[in-house]
């Protein structure tokens, strides 16, 4: 029992006890990037992740989560609005100069959180665009749309990805530590005259390209589009992850601040997305050669030890018990995704995605299987359970609505379904189906038992470099997950009932507009 609650007595007890079961906790959605089901020490990865694995010892862990596509910007998109990417066009992924893919019309689940009374933050990487027009964002200035457009009052991010221009962090619309003596300009379309690129003067990188990535230079690494100026507001590689972390725990510091001076409880949610573990992999110093396992091992650690800081920050204010932390990732693991890093060599017996075929990128399963772990210390979430139930991330608005007593009316986050009974760990029934999107925009099915993958056009392999399986074949595809996750027979032909079964339920998801 928590110090001072046993220091009550009587009816007090009574009280706090009543109170303590009724208050809504913050909430912390933790997004890492390309981080692998494989990846972390708590799901039997070969790099060490203490902070991570005590999280999950402190709440339950999800062993078949699913994010709603195996990319980024599609998959972010299906978390924050429970829609799926796939009813939209311009839900790829995105350039760091795409219009904002989120409309301000649309319902998200930083809308929900502020509508039932939460301070709301998105800290770190963004990738769904920013801005009302593709192109025409005023990196000088007030860039017209943002995260406060989608329900979030405060945001510091970065605009795409790491890989990608601009390489500054953008607070509230703005570029943050704006540098006047260096104006910004960025294009996805050509150069500036002068400006050298990873292809043209390989001499001044750090971090060969091993696949694109070839373009504009930013500390002595080659990006993807073109960029000129930023001077003192560019971000420093090696300090991303220390940036992420500083601007997530400042913002709680100041919210919890200003709730002591105003004499309120007011609770937060927190959309905290790392850049750790995609490319390009430059960790801080006090990572390298620590993993075994090359840049990407240690950038495993670096993503740990954000955790780890972050968990620290909540108890030493006292409120680590009721918040509610969800740790996942937006999409499967890649090891060669555009840098030449040795991941591939220096892996060793690390399976990054565990036992499943594919990777990012990929409809089998190991592009959209994302570890998924729920913490919340009081009392509200089983302690070091493994959770074996099908779950997807696309319910994050229904479920979480309940937590944070919030009311979704059915015409808003349509393909979200109220899951908090499973993602809390008091049940282990699992979702009927979860659907992820591929990369070529192609939709797979999964039940608890079963795998179906469309007929669909592309290549057996990636095509531009990452060693990964895309699941893609003229043939329907359908896996006994009961007998293997490994996805290596195809049992179409073998079960042709189950196979119509899951190609009519398909067909209906993704014909569907609304419920």
């Amino acid at each position: 029992m928590n110090t001072k609650l046993s220091l009550l007595s009587g009816c007090s007890l009574l009280a706090a006890i009543v109170s303590a079961q009724t208050q809504r906790p913050n909430v912390i959605v933790l997004l890492g990037d390309d981080v692998g089901s494989g990846d972390l020490s708590c799901y039997k990865g070969k790099v060490s992740t203490p902070h991570i694995d005590r999280l999950a010892a402190r709440g339950t862990m999800f062993t078949d989560a699913h994010a709603a596509a195996a990319t980024s910007t599609p998959s972010r998109y299906g978390l924050l609005t429970g829609q799926y990417p796939f009813r939209r066009t311009g839900t790829d992924v995105a350039d760091g100069n795409a219009e904002m893919v989120i409309r301000p019309h649309q319902y998200t689940l930083a809308d929900m959180f502020k509508e039932a009374g939460y301070a709301t933050a998105a800290i770190g990487k963004w990738h769904l665009g920013l801005g009302s027009r593709r192109a025409q964002q005023d990196w000088n200035g007030t860039i017209d749309a943002t995260p406060a457009d989608i329900g979030f009052d405060y945001s510091c991010i970065m605009a795409a990805t790491a890989d990608r221009v601009p390489c500054v962090f953008i607070e509230n619309g703005s570029v943050r530590n704006y540098d006047p003596t260096a104006p910004i300009e960025v294009s996805y379309v050509k150069n500036y005259e002068g400006e050298p690129t990873g292809k043209t003067h390989p001499h001044l990188l750090k971090l060969q390209p091993s696949h694109g990535h070839d373009m504009s230079i930013v500390n002595g690494i080659s990006r993807i589009g073109y960029m000129k100026g930023g001077g003192s507001a560019l971000w420093q590689d090696e300090n991303i992850a220390d940036s992420i972390a500083h601007f997530a725990i400042d913002w709680v510091e100041r919210h919890l601040d200003e709730n002591a001076r105003r004499g309120e409880q007011q609770p937060f949610f927190m959309y905290l997305c790392t850049n750790d573990i995609h490319v390009p992999r430059w960790p801080h110093s006090r990572f390298v050669g620590r993993s075994g396992l090359g840049l990407r091992g240690d950038a495993i650690l670096q993503f740990d030890e954000t955790v780890g800081r972050v968990m620290e920050a909540l108890e030493k204010r006292g409120i680590a018990d009721n918040t509610l932390i969800i740790l996942s990732s937006d999409n499967g693991a890649v090891l060669d995704d555009g840098y030449a890093d040795q991941a591939e060599e220096l892996k060793g017996d690390h399976r990054e995605n565990g036992m499943l075929r594919g990777g990012k990128y990929s409809a089998y399963e190991a592009g959209s299987t994302v570890p998924f772990i729920v913490s919340w210390p009081a009392g509200r979430v089983p302690q070091g359970k493994t959770s074996k139930a099908l779950v997807s991330q696309i319910d994050a608005i229904r479920s979480l609505a309940v937590v944070a007593k919030g009311n979704v009316a059915d015409s808003l986050a349509t393909d979200s379904r109220d899951q908090h009974a499973t993602w809390l760990g008091r049940s282990d029934k699992s979702r009927e189906y979860s659907v992820a999107m591929a990369y070529n925009r192609s939709v797979s099915i999964r039940t608890k038992d079963w795998k179906y993958i469309p007929p669909t056009k592309g290549r057996p392999m990636v095509g531009w470099g990452p060693k990964i399986e895309t699941g893609f074949s003229s043939e329907p595809q359908l896996y006994d997950m009961k007998k293997s996750v490994e996805e290596q027979e195809n049992v179409a032909k073998k079960y042709p009932k189950v196979l119509r079964r899951l190609q009519q339920k398909l067909s209906e998801v993704v014909g569907a507009v609304a419920r």
